[in-house]
């Protein structure tokens, strides 16, 4: 194998490695659930963030909320024990929906990325996402709809 081969074996070696561990973090840390809808509000068990380990308690970043009766999912970001974050996954450009990687939103259409509190950090899109309000009772989580 000559200098330039091996390079490139190298070279696509860590490519690889990354993506694998970004997919294999990102796996453990997200989760897609269906969210109970009760009056105006989709409330969501707590517990649903907590990933028990060897006695041990670790938190995902964020969930996808589904229901069928919303157009596009809502990701809810778990910024610390009391705020959370919830965004619809709708890209306010033209409208696809959006992918979730990590800390950022990204538009696969046209490219568009937001931040875990739905502020555009990448055009074309101008506008911020749409978030709702989100309130913690009896260890639920509240995420208002109106």
């Amino acid at each position: 194998m000559n200098r330039k081969e091996f390079m490139n074996v190298c070279a696509y070696a860590c490519l690889g490695g990354a993506a694998l561990t970004t997919i294999l973090s990102s796996c453990s840390l997200s989760k897609t659930i269906s969210g109970n809808i009760i009056e105006s509000d989709i409330v969501v068990d707590l517990k649903e963030f907590e990933i028990q380990k060897k006695g041990s308690t670790t938190f995902r970043k964020y969930l996808i909320i589904q229901n069928d009766q919303l157009k596009f999912p809502i990701s809810v970001y778990r910024l610390s024990e009391t705020e959370y974050s919830a965004l619809y996954l709708q890209c306010t450009h033209q409208g696809a929906e959006l992918q979730v990687f990590g800390e950022k939103l990204h538009c696969p259409a046209h490219g568009s990325e937001f931040s875990n509190r739905g502020v555009v950090e990448q055009g074309p899109a101008e506008n911020n996402l749409r978030s709702f309000p989100v309130r913690i009772e009896s260890r639920n989580l509240k995420i208002s709809l109106v």
